[in-house]
């Protein structure tokens, strides 16, 4: 077996065995090429192999580490992340940033709404930032909701049921200030504005590194 794939399938194990954890930090090439007895080039091919399955993901001027799997998300539905987090094995946490009310005045949400930024956070890492209204004439028990610790998509869903909603998705370069949180350069916005029986519940903008989460849509064909 030549040095390169041995490594690659070596460190592909370590990760899949669960013996390397996501964020992990994979040893340098360096201590690589000294431990296989061989030159740097060919750890640095494997690395890249790795980096290329989306097993290992490397950091200019950090080093290389263990990828986090993307979380995927049907797009026909409204999810709870600290579920679909959870539901991967990760510790999830939820930092509110700001919480006040103020009056909304655009196409879809109009009168008195809460207005609330947070980070959702995913084994000790932000893995989404969230900016979101809730209509108080629709929800007006969210004034006296307790944000500190729960998220407001998980209080939402928890109490107040939805019949419609719409979602809008683009690829977007964050912001300085947004790159620095979410640390990558790629990123995946989710707008999304649910109803209940025809009235505006919630309008949210939800920012995730382009990497780490997939929104998937089935779809069965008609008769």
């Amino acid at each position: 077996m030549n040095p390169a794939r041995r490594i690659r399938e070596e460190i592909a194990a370590s990760i899949q065995s669960g013996e390397w954890r996501p964020g992990d930090r994979v040893p340098t090439e360096q201590e690589l090429a000294a431990r296989y007895g061989c030159a740097r080039a060919t750890v640095s091919k494997a690395l890249g192999e790795l980096a290329a399955s989306g097993l290992v993901e490397r950091r200019r001027k950090a080093g290389t580490f263990v990828a986090h799997p993307p979380v995927h998300s049907a797009v026909m539905t409204v999810p709870d992340l600290a579920e679909l987090i959870a539901a991967r094995g990760e510790a999830y946490r939820w930092e509110l940033a700001s919480i006040e009310t103020e009056e909304a005045g655009d196409d879809l949400l109009a009168g008195p709404a809460l207005r609330i930024e947070g980070v959702h956070m995913a084994a000790g890492e932000a893995f989404a930032l969230e900016r979101r209204f809730i209509a108080l004439d629709e929800v007006p028990e969210a004034a006296d909701a307790d944000f500190t610790s729960e998220a407001p998509g998980t209080w939402l869903l928890g109490h107040i049921p939805w019949t419609q909603a719409r979602h809008v998705i683009r690829a977007v370069t964050p912001t300085r200030k947004e790159a620095a949180l979410l640390t990558g350069s790629a990123c995946l916005e989710l707008d999304r504005t649910t109803w209940r029986a025809g009235r505006v519940v919630t309008h949210v903008r939800q920012l995730f590194r382009g990497d780490r989460f997939d929104l998937v849509a089935e779809f069965n064909a008609g008769p």
